[in-house]
């Protein structure tokens, strides 16, 4: 589709002309008229217009001013020029312009379909080469842009690749930042706006030579000029109501500390966590940090003390003081980190000396193990929470299950301390005084499973810790954990977890092998 105007000052040719156009076989969009050179103009400045039908001879501005104005005021549309037989030299010179072309008055119907359908094939022509070379740039463009996300993040480049991106933009290069941004709604997800528009505003503040894209998810990072006041960028979001956070380097100089920059952008981010009142994040807000601390464990102890209580309210509280703002504010994100790490193991000790009374019933600790797969801190804090009320709720019915029947309760720590030596039914139940066959019953009420296979399962649990945590030989392990022989403990151990126990062993190595890259890169 095309915009046409009409430059005549009489009414009955403009009439004739947009008659005429509207019945070629032309995908036309709008039809414009103007009376003079000078109304043309304004129609031009604000409007796309492809293609110009004006008469010469106009008062006030005619057709060869028109076009010189357009090029002067670097106004891209293309003319067509209607003159009569004696202003055949003004044609001419309208050519020399760079009209497409001439109609002589009266203006034949044919001779108007041909010259405008050469035209527009012209200008068809023009916008598909220039849509195939955008693609073309943009493509280019994506291909740098990886290319430098690559180099970011790690990947090995050779000294000439490095020069030569580097003399593309070498200004932005020479005294530029890191941003990192994230959304109070996750960029990309649905709902959300989405990171190109913060990259527009970018754009704005530091101009097309003083913003580049380096990557756009899982949360959008950009170089900008350094020169640039670092407040400039977080005000112009807040004024576009882009409710963002900015983690903003320091200078950085050449793009060799490109790497290192990004590092420092991804510590600046997390500790983002940390200070969820600030728009943006700089180097300044960390100095202040203390890099030594000693983890509250005794105040852990005591709230892990009120696990199996009424208590639900003091544990949420207690979970808040040891999370608090000023305390966490104090010191460097490893702090927070290191702590949710302690409450995560002591969780993983509570769950395992319950596990066996759960039944179906499980506890989330997984989703615990990375605050950083959270928005905030605050929504870090209420998943902890939520964990430990479930864990207080299940201790709690456990404790209620067997308040009344300490004989029990007394057989079930008799087993949990006996278990590596010789044990059996009988051995238990004379050790709480109770006959044989009423105390099987029992346990199998209460319990829910037979003493076997109660205390094959708190066996194969410490035997799995065993296996996990140390380096013992199996053999060993078979007998700490009371089996009389190896050969019964690696039958029994394939039974229930459909495997070896050398491959249980490799394959929980290979999950803390995985867990502790993850937490060095996340550090």
């Amino acid at each position: 589709m095309i915009n046409i105007l009409i430059v005549d000052d009489q009414k009955h040719i403009r009439d004739g002309l947009q008659a005429m156009l509207r019945q070629f076989p032309l995908q036309l969009d709008n039809i414009y008229c103007a009376v003079n050179g000078i109304e043309a103009l304004e129609i031009l400045r604000q409007h796309v217009i492809q293609l110009v039908i004006t008469d010469i001879r106009m008062p006030d501005m005619d057709g060869l001013t028109l076009m010189a104005q357009t090029k002067e005021e670097h106004i891209e549309v293309d003319f067509l020029i209607i003159s009569g037989y004696s202003d055949f030299a003004y044609a001419q010179r309208a050519i020399g312009l760079g009209a497409k072309g001439y109609l002589l008055k009266p203006v034949k119907r044919e001779d108007l379909q041909t010259a405008v359908e050469h035209v527009e094939q012209e200008i068809r022509t023009r916008q598909a080469l220039s849509r195939n070379m955008e693609h073309i740039s943009r493509r280019a463009q994506e291909t740098d842009r990886k290319e430098l996300s690559m180099y970011m993040q790690g990947a090995m480049s050779d000294e000439a690749w490095v020069l030569q991106t580097q003399g593309q933009n070498p200004e932005l290069w020479q005294n530029y930042r890191l941003c990192l941004l994230r959304e109070e709604l996750w960029i990309n997800q649905p709902g959300a706006d989405s990171s190109h528009s913060i990259e527009s505003i970018a754009y704005r503040v530091y101009g097309s030579e003083g913003c580049i894209c380096l990557q756009h998810r899982p949360y959008l990072i950009l170089a900008v000029d350094a020169a640039v006041d670092p407040a400039s960028f977080p005000a112009a979001l807040k004024a576009a109501q882009k409710d963002a956070i900015t983690a903003m380097t320091g200078p950085q100089l050449g793009l060799k500390e490109l790497p290192n920059s990004y590092t420092q952008a991804l510590e600046l981010y997390h500790h983002s966590y940390l200070f969820p009142e600030r728009n943006c994040i700089l180097p300044t807000h960390m100095e202040r940090l203390e890099q030594q601390w000693e983890l509250p464990y005794e105040e852990l102890y005591a709230l892990f003390q009120l696990i199996g209580t009424k208590n639900s309210g003091t544990i949420t509280q207690g979970i808040s003081k040891v999370f608090h703002k000023d305390t966490l504010q104090r010191y460097h994100i490893r702090y927070t980190q290191q702590l949710s790490r302690a409450i995560v193991q002591m969780l993983e000790e509570y769950v395992r000396v319950i596990r066996p009374y759960m039944g179906e019933e499980t506890l989330d600790i997984e989703c615990l193990r990375n605050l950083f797969d959270y928005h905030g801190i605050r929504d870090y804090i209420q998943a902890l929470q939520q964990q430990l009320l479930r864990l207080n709720q299940f201790y709690y019915e456990y404790k209620c299950s067997y308040r009344n029947t300490q004989d029990l309760n007394e057989a079930i720590r008799f087993i949990h301390e006996s278990y590596h030596k010789p044990l059996d039914l009988a051995m238990v139940s004379n050790h709480v005084s109770l006959n044989y066959a009423y105390f099987s019953n029992l346990f199998k009420k209460n319990i829910g499973k037979g003493f076997a296979e109660y205390l094959r399962d708190v066996r194969l649990d410490k035997a799995r810790r065993l296996l996990a945590e140390t380096d013992h030989k199996i053999v060993e392990i078979a007998t700490m954990v009371g089996y009389e022989s190896y050969k019964s403990f690696t039958r029994t151990f394939r039974e229930v977890m459909d495997m070896q126990p050398t491959e249980y062993r490799q394959l929980m190595r290979r999950k803390y092998d995985r867990e502790g890259e993850y937490q060095d890169t996340a550090l």
